[in-house]
């Protein structure tokens, strides 16, 4: 088990890199705990895999460190790294059993017969594979081969981190969750090191307790899912996660105040507003309520979506798309409404970037003299 440091690390595949544009992963310092489950979250083409394969070896980063336990390995090899894969094809010997396939790795190290019985046994048992030891992995489903090569990753006791690159990918959905679950469950019981690549939301945040969102070979942020959601870092991580995603639009800000086409909208806080930067505002639909018209921003509807549990309203503010939800009392809902938003959760955005306030007439004032 490891703690993983990336110190200064960027890379671009061409040897004459000059410029931002040329590097496939932007500078960036990160730092993954020993036993943390992790999600690396973003879109085809972002860097994800780039990351993953210089985590495990198999890519020599052009700029920067790669740190195990504080030991400099950024030049050695993935063997030499004591690092597990799970690629998104099962990795499985279909002529081999399923006890033949989980007790492979620890057989390639020497592991001593009665040691490598005992914790086959144990991750079949975990895996809930127990009763199919005896089976021939050419005979299982895609899921269950999928949960071998799981186990194949999980059954070294002394591996550094684990790094899973879209393993759920080739998996029938209604068969996700539970493999989701089981995955959790597993980081639980065993407290290794987990970095878990994806472009599936709704993965990420099940499984990691740190979701890494990746835009553009950048980290645009790190945080919990709840932070994520409620306070995104860049326009980016508000607008790719959530369903829909964070109204994004473009704003003049004044003091406490931002204007969208002719809309006054009231802030928590006041900004002071950086010179030449696209300024925008964001918020969740979660956080927006569609009102009777004559209350709130006035707003043109264009449908409302019936979800089931919530209904969601598609409208216009200005001329911007906007969407926010339908509280179950409103009915009777005609072309024109209001939208009302909640201050606290309407954020500034600078260039993409979150913009923090100016708290400076909210701190407290020194006490006159003599008080």
């Amino acid at each position: 088990m490891a703690r993983i440091e990336l110190s200064d690390l960027a890379h671009s595949y061409k040897p004459d890199a000059k410029d931002a544009r040329d590097f496939a992963l932007k500078p960036m310092n990160l730092t993954w705990r020993q036993g943390g489950a992790y999600a690396l979250l973003g879109p085809s083409g972002c860097g994800k895999t780039t990351l993953l394969n210089i985590i495990s070896g198999l890519l020599t980063p052009s700029h920067g460190q790669v740190l195990f336990d504080g030991r400099d390995v950024t030049g050695l090899p993935t063997e030499k790294r004591n690092i597990a894969q799970v690629f998104q094809f099962p990795v499985v010997y279909d002529t081999m059993s399923v006890y033949e396939n989980l007790a492979f790795p620890l057989r390639n190290r020497g592991m001593a017969g009665k040691a490598v019985d005992a914790r086959v046994r144990e991750i079949a048992g975990l895996l809930e594979m127990s009763g199919e030891l005896g089976r021939k992995a050419r005979g299982l489903t895609a899921d269950a081969k999928q949960k071998i090569s799981l186990g194949r990753g999980l059954v070294r006791p002394d591996v550094a981190a684990i790094l899973f690159d879209e393993p759920l990918t080739v998996i029938d959905p209604q068969l996700k969750w539970e493999l989701r679950s089981k995955l959790k469950a597993l980081h639980r019981a065993l407290d290794v090191t987990m970095i878990y690549v994806t472009h599936d939301q709704t993965e990420a945040l099940t499984f990691a307790d740190t979701v890494v969102v990746m835009h553009d070979g950048k980290v645009v942020q790190a945080g919990r899912p709840d932070e994520l959601f409620e306070r995104p870092a860049h326009t980016f991580v508000g607008y790719f996660i959530g369903s829909p995603g964070m109204n994004v639009l473009p704003a003049r800000v004044e003091g406490a105040s931002a204007h969208v086409d002719g809309a006054a909208i009231a802030l928590s806080r006041r900004y002071d507003i950086p010179a030449g930067k696209r300024i925008e505002i964001g918020i969740r639909p979660e956080f927006a309520s569609l009102t009777p018209a004559g209350e709130g921003l006035p707003v043109t509807v264009e449908r409302i979506d019936d979800l089931g549990r919530t209904r969601l309203a598609r409208v216009r503010l200005g001329g911007h798309a906007f969407a926010a939800g339908v509280p179950d009392a409103l009915s009777g809902i005609g072309a024109t409404a209001g939208v009302i938003l909640r201050p606290g959760h309407v954020h500034v955005y600078a260039d993409g970037e979150l913009l923090e306030p100016d708290d400076s007439e909210w701190r407290r004032k020194p006490p006159p003299s003599g008080a």
